[in-house]
């Protein structure tokens, strides 16, 4: 029986190790999966935190609850460890790193170069490796395959490689990693089916099998190049609405009733997370190794990043209106969170908006009852209690990120001045001055 057969029939009868590195949004999910569906599975991590709450039973992401994770947990399905020597009794892996960019908007691909070259150091033959982490195409093919093959590997012989992208929406619990369906494309036909064949198991649906990692690689990147577009037409059709006088929110509602060629995308006060923000620069990165510039994307992308300066202004125009200056002036940031009901700050826009605040002076404070404390902006800040004392001690309200959990009616009876950037309090009666983005 050759490495294909064997490998295959290691995934069938769910007798092969399965591997998680990343425990993250994406990789903790996943590794959760991979246990139900009847695997033994070892998950991997540079942060120890993170190690041992897995090892506790207790979740530290939204998506997964602490009854989901200590069952695989005190089942012995699911473990997590630090030491990456154990990938030696790993027979397959699946790679869910950070791909951050730089300060100069260039892919960082150091920490997937780093698992790799782990899997290449501690691996056993035969292994199914498949890549998940988001990044241009042709990473699978010039960046990890020659690390693999260098320390011996047959890729499609007996090491095989594919590259499937996470579709992970953090906090929409409508869509999760076993409703998504999922894209595969390997290194070979051998490297797809088995791949293919694995999720399969896991998600319990069919994949999407393309016949290169590239066109998976690209796929995953358009995806998320045409949400950073679309709501980058809002965000400059709300600039634009609000010059004319007009309601964005109820413009894009008018024109969501059309049935087909339309699809609604919403404005807000700029963009996070870990997708939308990155994902796109890396294939404007990618673009100019053939000397083409992706116009579209990047103006697109400079629009977004505008959106926390110009709620800034608009901030200030209304703080004007009441006679008063931006320095020492008394503000409440409602939300942290890049979105709404997840405590994740990464790329949050209302990062870069506390740090304008603190540019001019402001008085400022923020709430948010999923970021408790953070030290994001050069300090450590707590969320303060919204209660009707606090919040009437503010000469303005801005809401930044849309939680249910947050009591919008509270705000609409004792807020002096509400500055909407998510359309929230549409159908309350606010007591004060109410402005809408």
């Amino acid at each position: 029986m050759g490495h294909f057969e064997q490998f295959m029939s290691a995934i069938e009868q769910r007798s092969a190790v399965l591997g998680v590195i990343g425990l993250g949004y994406v990789g903790l999910p996943l590794a959760v999966a991979k246990a139900q569906a009847g695997y033994q599975v070892i998950g991997f991590d540079v942060d120890e935190q993170k190690v041992d709450s897995i090892i506790e039973g207790k979740s530290y992401i939204s998506d997964i609850d602490d009854q989901e994770l200590s069952e695989q947990v005190h089942s012995g399905k699911l473990t997590a460890t630090t030491d990456f020597r154990r990938l030696s009794g790993v027979d397959a892996v699946s790679i869910c790193v950070p791909t951050p960019i730089d300060k100069y908007k260039q892919p960082d691909l150091s920490y997937l170069i780093a698992a790799v070259e782990s899997i290449s150091q501690y691996m056993k033959k035969p292994i199914l490796i498949i890549l998940s982490s988001t990044t241009f195409p042709g990473t699978t093919t010039e960046i990890a395959k020659p690390i693999l093959e260098k320390a011996g590997a047959k890729i499609g012989e007996d090491v095989f490689l594919a590259y499937s992208p996470e579709r992970i929406d953090p906090g929409n619990r409508s869509f999760q990693i076993k409703g998504i369906p999922r894209i595969v494309g390997g290194t070979s036909e051998h490297c797809t089916k088995l791949a293919a064949r694995l999720y399969e198991h896991v998600l319990k649906e069919k994949l999407f099998q393309v016949d290169r990692t590239e066109i998976a690689e690209m796929a995953k990147i358009v995806e998320n190049t045409f949400r950073l577009v679309n709501i980058g037409l809002m965000n400059e059709l709300a600039v634009l609405c609000h010059r004319m006088g007009l309601d964005i929110w109820k413009v894009i509602e008018a024109a969501s009733t059309k049935p087909y060629g339309f699809l609604p995308f919403y404005p807000g006060p700029g963009i996070g997370g870990h997708c939308i923000p990155v994902d796109p620069h890396y294939l404007t990165w990618k673009a100019k190794e053939y000397h083409y510039t992706s116009q579209l994307i990047e103006r697109a992308a400079e629009i977004n990043e505008s959106m926390p300066e110009y709620v800034v202004f608009r901030m200030t125009m209304m703080l004007n209106e009441l006679q008063k200056p931006m320095k020492g002036a008394k503000v409440l940031l409602v939300g942290a969170a890049y979105k709404k009901n997840v405590p994740d700050l990464r790329e949050s826009p209302v990062l870069e908006i506390m740090s304008l605040l603190d540019r001019y002076g402001v008085d400022w404070e923020y709430y948010d009852p999923h970021v408790p404390t953070m030290s994001a902006v050069g300090r450590k800040k707590s969320s303060i209690s919204l209660t009707p004392e606090s919040v009437r001690d503010f000469d303005l309200v801005v809401i930044t990120t849309d939680h249910d959990q947050t009591d919008y009616s509270l705000l609409a009876a004792e807020a002096k001045v509400i500055f909407d950037t998510r359309n929230k309090m549409e159908g309350f009666s606010c007591k004060g001055r109410y402005y809408k983005l």
